[in-house]
């Protein structure tokens, strides 16, 4: 289990009496389940929080966007994606670069939060393809951590998956686990049909970051912490993602769903207890 990006996971052993999927699974698993079952619950931190308690402030933003930025949000969005896609297999091939750890990361999304904060909507746009390609690199780490190649096309294909996977803020309580288990289509038509997916939800949750960040006297230190709160987000979420892949690869497809919507459930009835 990966645990470099965020520390250790303070993940307690569950006792698995209530349902089916934990029972039989050595301790070790049990552990990891619950560690992925944190990072689900994880995801949306407190910034996250705070930006849906002022929803409505941040819907007034969206509204003062100019007429057709959504659509052309859209569209750099998907060619962005193409090509930090295309360039993510070079960079990760190239063994001679440094390596950058995750307070390495954090450091670039804060500052580039910042220029976008203090520059507003325009300077925010401008600078939305260097923070996605950001967002990108730290999920192939994570990636990496959890035993997958970062630079294969099918690494880089479920980045892009998770991108389109509700984004920070979500209200959905579900746990959407139909990937486990599944093969990604990596021709070039699939990969463009994914990109088509991906693009407008994607650039719904950047666009609604970049409305939050442009809030009078805030200015960049909310972008900062914004974007901190955006990478962590994705972070966590390939945690699950390529966590949850490994744990079905050992114990099978079905057993690794039930048992993480298991402890989710765990982890949540220890939040309301």
């Amino acid at each position: 289990m990966n645990t470099e990006d965020h520390g250790p996971v303070q993940a307690p052993l569950p006792a698995p009496a209530s349902g089916t999927g934990l029972i039989g699974l050595e301790p070790a698993a049990l552990v990891e389940f619950a560690a992925l079952a944190q990072h689900m619950e994880r995801a949306n931190g407190p910034v996250i929080r705070a930006m849906n308690r002022f929803g409505g402030a941040v819907e007034a933003r969206l509204r003062q966007l100019p007429a057709g930025a959504g659509l052309l949000m859209e569209r750099a969005v998907a060619e962005a994606l193409e090509r930090i896609y295309r360039l993510s297999g070079i960079v990760a091939g190239a063994t001679a670069l440094p390596t950058v750890g995750p307070a390495g990361f954090r450091l670039a999304a804060a500052t580039s939060g910042a220029l976008g904060g203090a520059g507003g909507l325009a300077t925010g746009i401008v600078e939305l393809p260097a923070t996605v390609a950001l967002y990108f690199a730290a999920m192939q780490k994570i990636a990496a951590g959890h035993g997958h190649a970062p630079g294969s096309d099918e690494t880089r294909a479920r980045c892009i998956e998770i991108f389109g996977a509700g984004g920070p803020g979500s209200d959905d309580d579900g746990v959407d686990t139909s990937f486990i288990g599944a093969r990604i289509a990596l021709s070039g038509p699939a990969l463009q049909a994914l990109i088509r997916r991906v693009a407008p939800g994607l650039a719904a949750a950047l666009a609604r970051k970049l409305a939050s960040q442009a809030v009078p006297v805030l200015g960049a230190a909310s972008g900062a912490a914004i974007n901190l709160a955006y990478l962590d987000y994705y972070r966590h979420m390939a945690h699950v993602r390529f966590g949850l892949a490994a744990l079905a690869e050992r114990h099978g497809a079905e057993r690794a769903e039930a048992a993480f919507r298991e402890a989710v459930e765990r982890q949540r009835r220890s939040k309301r207890a």
